[in-house]
């Protein structure tokens, strides 16, 4: 006896990622999974009086889309803050921090977001720029990649940092002649103490330190912030998104969204890291162990371990085999040694942890695997599949090295400058015209034999998924002469989907529509095979479904 579905998609151009059935124009799900896809009249058979109909209209499903790398505890904070992306000139500025701070007259701190490090033109902003727009409040704004903030003279003051302060390697108070520092503040452990005079600290704290709320929240204030990641994950869903590799963690996240998860809000299946920083014992990998076995359900699970082994081309902490172009004596300054590195990752390996390193200049790329390879030789051959996050400059020599591993190139397709209106500057002149070639080779590495996930890194870059997709399609080189690094509507897909699926080991649950799959699925409002790369923005989610769940719905 065919049993009855709880729902039915009709009508759809389904986009199954299964290679064994590509297309199909219906399917059926029942208890939270896919139990048939096929054409109108097999699905037409699970109809039941109650099964609910979703009519696609002939555009098309796909699976959910899986978020390979982004923060969502502080993407979600930063819902609130003033946006400065595509912001030009100091009129400009001046115009968006006054509005923003008149909107907001009793905010402790005023924060913005987004802003390019080229918002001033050809010179970097300094906090006397800052203090001509406001003076009278702390106000600091982060670039979009979040490795650079520019702070007011009031901020620098209250967060102790205005004559500067000794810091780890890797991090930097940008001081000025006359002895105060200028406003630049690079990398975490610069500018956390001014981000906190926010009051939002919780909500960074997985990603700045990687520990725990002290003192412990209150009610009052754990529920604060189980409502700030109930925006974030209704911005997932709105989005597509049924899946979320977070990249930064601690428990406290995890035990609020398992909070989320009891009372029915979960509308993404998450994966939490533990976020190792460098200046962490070795033995703190044993808390990493304890989420992995603690949390382990289809919809919420660790067993990941973060750590950041440089920082950013624009603001010159990305770590380079050769000197930056623009600046001849520098190479950028690991926050790792490759000594230490490789025996982080083999203790994590040894423990059966899968690693996630942040690595973006190819001096950075070539120590993390080699920091693989060591736990491999260490440790023996396992399916690991530890991951590279971004590799926005690489060398020829590490591009055979991801499949020889099985490591897994985790890339952003909107950072590309040239990308969306992303510029081109600082960062072509800071890699240098010889090695254009190499920068952001996402087809470079998808050519050969990596395994490839795709993703936002929001908040860096806005969240949207078929945006992603469209940079990638539209992916240009920068000089004549340099590879072709764009994909195929369904390469790109696919990194969106089976290729988020493979790197959470969980190929065979989701990634695919295909019976005994999840029922996580997106239901569009326009066909993406017959829509332009240009105009592919122009669809987005109608419905959204995670576990046979409406999460959202347009």
């Amino acid at each position: 006896m065919t049993r009855n579905a709880e729902m039915i998609i009709i009508n759809g151009r389904i986009k199954t990622m299964d290679e064994d059935r590509p297309a199909a124009e219906a399917l059926a799900v029942s208890g939270g999974e896919i139990i048939a896809i096929g054409d109108r009249a097999a699905i037409d058979e699970f109809r039941g009086p109650a099964t609910r109909i979703i009519d696609a209209g002939m555009n098309s499903v796909v699976p959910g889309f899986i978020e390979g790398h982004m923060h969502l505890f502080s993407g979600a904070s930063e819902l609130a803050h003033l946006h400065l992306g595509g912001v030009h000139g100091a009129i400009a500025l001046h115009a968006a921090i006054q509005d923003y701070a008149r909107s907001r007259p009793d905010a402790p701190m005023l924060l913005g977001q987004g802003v390019e490090y080229t918002v001033l033109g050809g010179r970097p902003v300094t906090r006397h720029d800052l203090d001509r727009i406001i003076s009278d409040r702390p106000f600091a704004m982060a670039a979009p990649d979040h490795h650079t903030v520019w702070a007011n003279t009031k901020a620098l003051e209250l967060g102790g940092v205005l004559h500067g302060k000794k810091l780890r390697p890797g991090n930097e108070i940008v001081m000025g002649e006359d002895g105060f520092a200028t406003g630049e503040l690079r990398e975490n452990e610069a500018f956390s103490p001014v981000m906190a005079l926010a009051g939002e600290e919780r909500a960074r704290l997985g990603l700045s330190t990687g520990g725990e709320p002290d003192p412990v929240p209150s009610q009052k204030e754990r529920e604060a912030d189980r409502d700030i990641i109930q925006r974030g994950l209704d911005w997932c869903a709105r989005h597509g998104i049924t899946s979320i590799h977070n990249m930064d963690g601690n428990l406290y996240q995890l035990e609020l969204l398992s909070e989320i998860e009891d009372l029915g809000g979960l509308h993404c299946r998450t994966k939490i890291p533990f976020h190792f920083r460098n200046f962490m014992k070795i033995e703190m990998l044993e808390k990493a162990s304890l989420m992995a076995e603690r949390y382990r359900s289809e919809w919420l699970s660790s067993g990941l371990v973060k750590t950041f082994y440089d920082g950013v081309i624009e603001s010159w902490t990305a770590v380079l085999i050769e000197p930056y172009a623009d600046r001849q004596d520098w190479r950028g300054e690991p926050l790792f040694t490759p000594e230490r590195f490789a025996e982080i990752a083999t203790e994590a390996d040894r423990r059966g942890l899968q690693i996630a390193v942040h690595s973006i200049g190819d001096g950075a790329v070539r120590a993390v695997l080699d920091g693989y390879e060591k736990a491999r030789r260490t440790n023996g051959v396992r399916d690991s599949r530890h991951r590279v996050e971004h590799i926005e400059l690489i060398s020829p020599a590490e591009i055979p090295r991801f499949a020889e591993l099985g490591a897994i190139a985790s890339m952003q397709p909107t950072h590309a400058p040239g990308a969306h209106g992303v510029p081109l500057e600082p960062t072509a002149s800071r890699i240098g015209r010889n090695r254009w070639q190499y920068a952001f080779p996402v087809r470079s590495l998808l050519s050969a034999g990596a395994p490839l996930v795709f993703a936002s890194d929001w908040s860096v870059a806005p969240i949207d998924p078929i945006l992603g997709m469209q940079a990638a399609m539209l992916r240009s080189p920068w000089g004549d002469g340099d590879p072709d690094q764009s994909l195929t509507l369904d390469e790109a897909l696919a990194a969106y989907t089976t290729g988020g699926a493979y790197a959470e080991f969980m190929e065979h649950r989701k990634g695919r529509l295909k019976p005994g799959y999840l029922a996580d699925i997106v239901v569009l409002s326009g066909d993406l095979d017959a829509c332009p790369a240009e105009e592919l923005t122009d669809i987005h989610p109608v419905a959204t479904i995670c576990g046979g769940r409406i999460t959202f719905r347009n």
